[in-house]
Parts: structure tokens; C-alpha cells; sequence
């Protein structure tokens, strides 16, 4: 038995560096869902940020749906 470490240490890079950007898309969202809630509590509006945390979790949601079809396929 062998163990090709060039191709596992490939896929444990793309995993980690996929991994934090997820997390960095989902921690964006979050942040955007923030600031439309203090907006809102000092009576303004932050369509802007509201729309742009809908879209960090549409790309969350795309990005995991697209690694379960690579798994099921």
C-alpha cells in the first residue's frame, strides 16, 4: 500500500482554504443581518446590508450544495 501525500496534502489545502472562506462568507452574512438590526433601532434602513448578508448565505447554501452533489455524483 502507498499513500500519494502529494494529492492528500493537495486536498487537505483546498479543504482548509475552502473551509475558512465559507466561514468568511457566513461571518459576512451575519454581520450584514447586524447591521440592518441596529439600523433599525436607530430608525433607518440598511437594504444594502441586508441584501448583501441574503447573498453571502445564497453563496453558503450554493457552496455546500454543490460539495454534496461532488459527494453523491
Amino acid at each position: 500500500m502507498s499513500i500519494d501525500w502529494a494529492a492528500l496534502g493537495s486536498v487537505f489545502g483546498v479543504s482548509l482554504v475552502v473551509t475558512v472562506a465559507l466561514v468568511g462568507l457566513f461571518t459576512l452574512g451575519i454581520v450584514g443581518l447586524s447591521r440592518q438590526e441596529r439600523a433599525v433601532a436607530q430608525g433607518g434602513t440598511a437594504t444594502l446590508a441586508v441584501a448583501g448578508a441574503y447573498a453571502c448565505f445564497a453563496a453558503c447554501t450554493a457552496a455546500v450544495a454543490y460539495g454534496i452533489y461532488l459527494i453523491v455524483a
